[in-house]
């Protein structure tokens, strides 16, 4: 245990010397010079500044050569970076989280320095060798293979779950996964974001897979561990399409599938151990290198039959819109409908035939007198919200409105808001953390322009991990709770939380997790 911790010690060291380093080149290139690198919450403050001085998020962005979803994204690894590390001293104790916190921004950061050849920090040093390689590839096809031994254990019968797949995915999807699978196992025509959605999605993982997760110290990355499972496996599934491409991992990305493959497969090894599942996950990194090899060929043909795996790992499954059979009644109305219009439009038409005619040989006096009063009509003088803006020198766009309310600018969110813009509940986030109670209170008032789909689960993960870092639940965070999240599906997920944060604090009655106990039932009594 003691090797282990020191090893994640020196890992997690090596992490935030790379961290310096890019922050340092980054800050460089948004023109931001001030001390010396220190700490992700310095860097979380320098890259703010470096917003208020280019004038938003999207002037950062094109800086990195990013986009607005990429520069977002890595600002939120960032921001969660220094929520699991508010504070570090050389040679203290690392968690798995703080871990994977550390490496997950690292591997943001050699993203950005892809996109931005500028940048020439240096990553994580390591042994990039044929025999990391393929013990990386081992346990690639140990968490793949775990997956799928899952979902055979939860339908053993092999009709039943392509029956189960037609109805969540389509007879279209299943045709297509059969063609492209060995004879009887459909698991193996599929995508690996495929497999993973048939696993984290809310309901299966709710009636099949929580057990075996549940009853382990493990996935504690995230608020839930359904959810913390779908991230893992999210950046899983851009790991396994570079193995498929043939491109050699980094080093920062095999230590992270070492942390992703002990994080997934580990309860379930337990599991194992115990009797309470027949799926054996270290059975799966027995394997030598010709059948490894024969392994990952193989899994290249299915993916280049199926287009690649490109997209990402949705959260839940939506069964495919059935479309409505017409009967010979409705065709006949359908039919009727259509003729009745066609009279209609021809009937239009001659009444405005007739009406031009009719304005044809009126006098041409009245034109003249129409254009004269045009002439003489008063000029609108009051400017529109979108003139105003444009009049101060701001762009209609989204990346405006957000950062008009990180900076807790009321005069400008309230003419976007009053020129119609729309706002999602997310870009709220750091304004709830600096309590900025003036542009959360004016959005309040707006609240119908909000248009983000289910921003709820998003918002309560959120919250949940700025209160396990001290912050409190505020009025006004009470109010955006039961403005937007007091559903009844939002208060059922959330009493499902309290269950499960009170069955871990049964099992391990440690503070974190009777602290993790008080701040879902402080959520959940404020929506229900």
């Amino acid at each position: 245990m003691h090797t282990a911790s020191h090893y994640s010690g020196d890992q997690f060291e090596h992490c935030l010397s790379v961290i310096r380093q890019a922050a340092t080149e980054i800050l460089s290139l948004l023109k931001v010079h001030g001390a010396e690198a220190k700490d992700p919450r310095w860097f979380l403050q320098q890259l703010e500044q470096a917003r208020l001085n280019l004038g938003g998020w999207a002037n950062v962005a094109r800086r990195l050569n990013l986009n607005d979803a990429e520069i977002s994204d890595f600002t939120l690894q960032l921001r969660h970076l220094q929520q699991v590390v508010p504070v570090y001293e050389r040679g203290q104790a690392v968690t798995d989280n703080q871990l994977i916190a550390a490496l997950r921004f690292v591997a943001a950061l050699e993203f950005v320095r892809q996109k931005q050849p500028r940048l020439k920090f240096t990553s994580l040093p390591g042994e990039d060798g044929s025999v990391h390689q393929e013990q990386a590839q081992r346990q690639m096809r140990a968490i793949t293979l775990t997956l799928k031994a899952l979902i055979t254990q939860a339908f053993p019968d092999a009709t039943r779950l392509n029956d189960s797949l037609k109805l969540q995915f389509g007879a279209d999807n299943v045709r297509r996964w059969l063609a492209n699978s060995d004879a009887g196992d459909i698991l193996s025509g599929m995508l690996f974001s495929d497999l993973a959605l048939l696993i984290v999605d809310k309901k299966a993982f709710a009636r099949h897979y929580s057990p075996l997760f549940n009853a382990a110290a493990a996935l504690t990355f995230l608020a839930e561990q359904r959810v913390t499972l779908h991230a893992f496996l999210e950046d899983c599934r851009v790991m396994r399409n570079a193995i498929l491409a043939q491109r050699p991992l980094t080093t920062t990305e095999m230590v992270l599938l070492d942390n992703y493959q002990h994080q997934i497969t580990g309860p379930v090894q337990r599991a194992f151990e115990q009797g309470r599942t027949r799926v054996n996950p270290t059975a799966f990194l027995t394997v030598d290198s010709n059948e490894l090899s024969h392994f990952w060929e193989n899994a290249r043909h299915k993916d280049r039959a199926l287009g690649g795996d490109r997209q990402p790992v949705r959260e839940n499954i939506e069964p495919p819109k059935k479309q409505q059979i017409r009967s010979p009644e409705d065709r006949d109305q359908m039919i009727s409908t259509v003729l009745w219009g066609a009279v209609g439009v021809v009937m239009l038409g001659m009444a405005f035939a007739s009406l031009w005619m009719f304005n044809n040989v009126t006098p041409t006096e009245s034109t003249a007198q129409v254009s004269e009063a045009q002439v003489d009509a008063p000029e609108r003088e009051v400017p529109s919200p979108r003139e105003k803006l444009a009049n101060m020198g701001i762009s209609w766009d989204i990346n405006s409105l957000r950062s008009a309310i990180d900076r807790n600018d009321t005069r400008v969110t309230t003419l976007f808001l009053q020129g119609g813009m729309t706002w999602q509940l997310a870009w709220t986030e750091q304004a709830q953390s600096f309590r900025y109670d003036d542009v959360l209170e004016l959005l309040l008032r707006y609240r119908l322009q909000m248009d983000e789909p289910k921003p709820c689960r998003r918002f309560i993960n959120t919250l949940s991990h700025a209160m396990g870092n001290g912050e409190s639940l505020t009025a006004v965070r009470k109010a955006y709770l039961q403005a937007f999240c007091a559903t009844p599906a939002v208060v059922e997920r959330q009493r499902y939380n309290v269950a499960q944060a009170k069955r871990r604090a049964a099992a391990t009655p440690d503070t974190q997790n009777k602290k993790w106990l008080t701040i879902q039932s402080a959520i959940y009594s404020a929506i229900k």
